[in-house]
This record gives structure tokens, C-alpha cells and sequence, in this order.
């Protein structure tokens, strides 16, 4: 058997109001509207009154027309609870109230109901500046635009008649638009999202809905499982290796290094020292170039027994016998000492 949405209302409501009825309280009814308050122009629509069951009448009204109770009784209890409206027009929009008769008495009224109109303009375009995919906690706006300047902008969500908001619009690219800020969001608010224009004067006539948009909200995951290898041996096994290759190519590195740098040391010392020698000998010779034979003679000799000193005797001849040599030796003018080296 199935049950529609307003028996499970009135069931819900029925046990917590027979306890009250029995102390005299009227608890009030609970209007709703089938298939729903937001109606199609020419369309049918039904208005629901749910009361307990030993309720003995029914009143169903418009707020602004004149009191039912004046003698015009729009419902008899133990008939239906309905109030059938063949085809939607503008004078039928506004705001809706019932209440139940027992016991001779007449209950509190309902809340109220609202019956709105649509299809009176083209439809507006509705967007999320956020995207439609997003993650819980961020901040969503959804924004709605006609080029026909409409005085204000509704935005509803399917299946969710309490959640309906009204925001003026601004002037936008030769049109206008407004922006409906959801704030940072749960999973509760996903779902799919309409939006309405409409004129401040006659605001229970809408035009035709926008494009349905579905918004999906994400949840972080709560414990997120790790992604297992798909061969964990052979992973092991390769990890192995390498940590093996990274153990012994380390001192192979090692060993290189040092050989490469004693290399580099021999290489620079050798340079050094026939540089050196080269320094050396080019002093040498020309220090040799620099001194005279007999010094070159004199430093080459090492041990004084190599050294043999000679005397020579120069006899100069007197004056008046450059004729004839005398025969008696003159005297001694001057005396010379060579130095012979014996190599």
C-alpha cells in the first residue's frame, strides 16, 4: 500500500496531537500543496488540509478574501480534506491558510501556504561562479541572469519546498542578475537548484524556471585506505637490488676519488720538480757566461794539490842599449804568478 507525502505528514503529527486533544488543545493543521506550490499556468494543482481524524469539517481560504466562516464552508469533513484547483491562474496565487472543526469548536489556522504562478516571462540562466562539483566547507554563489529586467530573482531547490530565497536584482549587461551566496557548504545542500524572476508588483507571477543545475558537494574521506602494490615480492625484491647497488658502489666511488687525486698530485709534483731543474741549470750557465776563463777554471777546481802556480819574470832593458843586449842580467822590473789548473 502506498502512502503519499501528506498521510506520512498527518501520521507524524497525529500522535503528538492526541494527547493534547484530550486536554481541550486544538493543535493546528499542516496545508501543503500537490504536486506542488510553484505551479504551471493552466495547470492543476491540489491544496491538502491534514487535521486528526475525528475532525468534523474542513476550511480551506485565501488570505485577503473574506472570512470562510461568514457562511461560506468550503469543505465538509467525512467527504475530503481537498481543495482542487482545475487550472492555475493569476487571481488563484497568494497565500493560503485551513483549519479543522471538532466538537463544535474550530481550530488554530495552519501555516500559511503559498501559491505561485510560472510562465509569464522566458526563463533566466542560472550558473555557480564556484562550479558544480566542489568539496564540503567551500564558500558556493549561484547567480542568476535575464536579459529581461526583472525586479528580483527567486532560487528554489527541488524537493525542498521551505528552501526558497528572494533577492533583488542589479543591473548587468543590458540586463539584470543577482547573486545567491549558499556559503560554505555541506553535503546537505547538494542537490539540484532553479531560479525564478519575477516583478515587485505582481511577485506571485513567475516566469518560466531556468535550467535545472546539479550541485554535487564532496566529502573528504574518513579513514583513506592505501593502495597496496599490485606484485609487493617483486617490488621487494627490485628495492633490494638497489639498496645492494647503492652498498657497494659507495667505496667503489670512494676508491676512484683517492686514485684520481694521487694521480693529480703525481702529475703536478713531477711538473714542479723539472721546473725547478730546468731554474737551476739556466742560472748556472749563466753565471758561467758571467764569469771570466781563469774564474771558471779557479771555481771548477776542488782541491788545492790540482792547483800549480807559475813565475814569470819580465826584465825590462835599460835606457841607451837598445842596440846590443847587455851582458849582465838588469834587475828584476816585474814579476807575474799564473794559476794552471790540472784538470
Amino acid at each position: 500500500m502506498s502512502v503519499d507525502l501528506p498521510t506520512l505528514l498527518y501520521l507524524g503529527l497525529y500522535v503528538a496531537q492526541s494527547t493534547q486533544a484530550q486536554n481541550g488543545y486544538f493543535p493546528p493543521p499542516v496545508i501543503t500543496a500537490q504536486p506542488g506550490s510553484i505551479v504551471l499556468n493552466n495547470k492543476p494543482v491540489t491544496i491538502w488540509c491534514q487535521g486528526p481524524a475525528d475532525a468534523e469539517a474542513y476550511e480551506i481560504y485565501k488570505e485577503g478574501d473574506p472570512e470562510p466562516r461568514d457562511g461560506k464552508k468550503l469543505l465538509e469533513a467525512g467527504k475530503t480534506r481537498t481543495l482542487y484547483i482545475q487550472e492555475m491562474k493569476p487571481y488563484r496565487t497568494g497565500w493560503y491558510r485551513c483549519s479543522y472543526k471538532r466538537g463544535g469548536q474550530w481550530s488554530p489556522l495552519s501555516e500559511p501556504l503559498l501559491l505561485v504562478m510560472t510562465g509569464f516571462y522566458d526563463k533566466p540562466s542560472l550558473s555557480s561562479l564556484s562550479g558544480t562539483v566542489v568539496a564540503s566547507g567551500h564558500n558556493v554563489k549561484l547567480q542568476c541572469f535575464s536579459r529581461i529586467k526583472l525586479d528580483e530573482f527567486i532560487l528554489t531547490k527541488e524537493y525542498v519546498p521551505q528552501f526558497t530565497r528572494r533577492q533583488s536584482s542589479t543591473a548587468q549587461d543590458n540586463g539584470r542578475q543577482t547573486t545567491f551566496h549558499l556559503g560554505r557548504v555541506t553535503s546537505t545542500q547538494a542537490g539540484t537548484y532553479r531560479c525564478y524572476g519575477a516583478f515587485s508588483n505582481y511577485s506571485y507571477l513567475w516566469s518560466h524556471p531556468s535550467d535545472p543545475l546539479q550541485l554535487e558537494v564532496r566529502e573528504p574521506p574518513l579513514d583513506p585506505t592505501p593502495t597496496e602494490p599490485e606484485h609487493p615480492q617483486a617490488m621487494d625484491h627490485n628495492q633490494t637490488q638497489d639498496h645492494q647497488s647503492i652498498l657497494i658502489g659507495f667505496p667503489v666511488a670512494i676508491v676512484l676519488l683517492l686514485l684520481l687525486s694521487l694521480l693529480l698530485f703525481f702529475i703536478l709534483h713531477h711538473r714542479h720538480r723539472k721546473a725547478k731543474k730546468s731554474n737551476a741549470t739556466e742560472t748556472k750557465r749563466q753565471q758561467q757566461q758571467a764569469a771570466g776563463p781563469m774564474d771558471r777554471l779557479a771555481s771548477e777546481a776542488r782541491d788545492p794539490q790540482d792547483v800549480t802556480y807559475i813565475q814569470v819574470a819580465f826584465n825590462a832593458p835599460t835606457p841607451g842599449t837598445a842596440s846590443a843586449p847587455s851582458l849582465l842580467p838588469g834587475p828584476t822590473q816585474a814579476s807575474e804568478y799564473a794559476t794552471v789548473a790540472r784538470r
